[in-house]
C-alpha cells in the first residue's frame, strides 16, 4: 500500500507489555497519518504476531516480514492484500530466525536477512523473487564471534542490524565491536567472518547509515557516538566520532535508531534515557572525509525510550521533515516535525497504543 497523498501508510511492529509473555496482545497495526497535522487518522491491529519488534516489506510489496524477538526467534511472512482500499495481513509462513532474540530484518528480491540478537548469529532466509513467500531451503547461518570491554553488554556477539551494501550485506554486532560483511546471497554458512569495520573498544555498534560517498556513520549504543568510518580498500576505517547530542553520556544514554534525510545531508538519531531525537548535520570536506556536527534536539517527553523511527517520503508541498517515532517507553507514536535548515523540531502529535511500538515501516 503506498501513500495515499493526504494519508501516509504505516506498518507498526509491537513488544508485549513490560512484564508479560511475547503472544500475550501484541499485534502489527496499521496506521494512517494525517500528513497536514501529523495525528493519526486512524490505527487498527492488522494481525496478531508474537513479540514482532522488527519488520520489513519485500521489494514486491506483496509480502511482509516480522521477527518474533523471542530466545528461540522465529520469522514470519505475510501476504499483503487489499479490501475496500484497506490494507490487510495474512500470514503465509514462519521458520526459525537461526539464532535467539531476532530484533532486525532486511528484506532483498530472494534473501532475508536476520540479526539475531541473543547469540550473534546472523542468518539468510531463501524467499520467492516474485511474491516473497518464504522458500522451502531453510535458513543459512553464520555464526558471530567475539567480545568487547563492557562486560555486561559485551561477553559474547550481539547481531544487532543488516544493511545492503552491493553485493554484500553488513552486520553490526554490538557484542564485539565490529561490522561484518557477508555475500548478500546468504552462502557460505560457517565460512570465517569477513570485518568490514573495527570500532574503538566499548562503542557498541547498533545501526549505520551509508552516506552518498560511501562512507557509514555507526551509532554507538554503548559510547553515544556517532563514529563515521570511510573507505579504506574493501573495507572502511573510524575517521572520526562526534556525541549524538551534548545532552547524551555514554554508559546512562544509548542511542537506537539512525536514518539519512532524503538530501543526504542530516542524520536523525533517536536516544534512549536522554529521550531525544539528536539531529546532525552531514557537511562536505574538500577533499576530505565528510564531517559530522550537532545542530539540535527534539525532546520526545521523559520516559519515551525512542527504539526506532522513520523519516516519511515527502509530499510536494512539504517544507518541513516528517518523523514518526516509536516510544517503547511511553506506548506512544510521536510525529516530529524538523526544519531541514536548521534542525530544529517539535513533537506536533502523539498516539497512544496498547502495546509499545518498536517498530515504524512506511508501506
Amino acid at each position: 500500500m503506498t501513500d495515499t497523498g493526504a494519508r501516509a501508510q504505516l506498518w507498526v511492529g509491537t513488544y508485549p507489555q513490560p512484564g508479560a509473555e511475547p503472544g500475550s496482545g501484541e499485534s502489527i497495526w496499521r496506521v494512517e497519518l494525517d500528513r497536514a497535522d501529523g495525528s493519526v487518522a486512524s490505527a487498527v491491529p492488522a494481525v496478531a504476531a508474537t513479540s514482532p519488534s522488527f519488520l520489513a516489506a519485500h521489494p514486491s510489496g506483496r509480502s511482509l516480514y516480522a521477527v518474533g524477538e523471542t530466545a528461540a526467534g522465529t520469522l514470519t511472512a505475510f501476504r499483503v492484500g487489499e479490501v475496500d482500499g484497506t490494507a490487510t495481513l495474512a500470514p503465509s509462513g514462519s521458520v526459525a530466525s537461526g539464532g535467539d532474540d531476532p530484533c532486525h530484518v532486511l528484506a532483498r528480491g530472494d534473501v532475508v536477512w536476520l540479526a539475531n540478537y541473543g547469540d550473534g548469529v546472523a542468518a539468510a532466509v531463501p524467499v520467492d523473487a516474485a511474491t516473497g513467500d518464504l522458500a522451502a531451503d531453510g535458513v543459512v547461518a553464520h555464526p558471530g564471534v567475539g567480545s568487547g570491554p563492557v562486560v555486561e553488554r559485551q561477553a559474547g556477539p550481539h547481531a544487532h542490524f543488516v544493511a545492503e551494501a552491493g553485493d554484500d550485506v553488513l552486520v553490526c554486532d554490538l557484542g564485539a565491536d565490529v561490522v561484518r560483511r557477508y555475500p548478500a546471497t546468504g552462502a557460505d554458512a560457517g565460512a570465517p567472518a569477513d570485518v568490514a569495520a573495527v570500532l574503538p573498544p566499548g562503542t557498541g555498534p547498533r545501526h549505520l547509515v551509508t552516506l552518498a560517498d560511501g562512507s557509514l556513520v555507526v551509532v554507538g549504543e554503548l559510547d553515544a557516538r556517532a563514529h563515521l568510518l570511510v573507505r579504506d580498500g574493501e573495507g572502511w576505517t573510524p575517521a572520526a566520532a562526534v556525541p549524538v547530542s551534548p545532552a547524551a553520556e555514554g554508559g546512562r544514554d544509548f542511542p537506537a535508531h539512525v536514518t539519512l534525510s532524503a538530501d543526504g545531508t542530516r542524520v536523525h538519531v533517536g536516544v534512549r534515557g536522554a529521550d531525544l531525537l539528536a539531529v546532525l548535520a552531514v557537511r562536505p570536506a574538500d577533499g576530505g572525509a565528510p564531517v559530522l556536527e550537532h545542530l539540535a534536539d527534539v525532546p520526545l517527553g521523559d520516559g519515551a525510550w525512542p527504539r526506532h523511527h522513520a523519516v516519511l517520503a515527502a509530499g510536494a508541498d512539504d517544507a518541513a521533515e516528517t518523523v514518526v517515532v516509536a516510544l517503547q517507553g511511553r506506548s506512544e507514536l510521536a510525529t516530529v516535525r524538523i526544519d531541514p535548515a536548521t534542525g530544529a523540531g517539535e513533537v506536533v502529535a502523539r498516539h497512544a497504543l496498547p502495546t509499545p511500538p518498536a517498530c515504524v515501516l512506511e508501506s
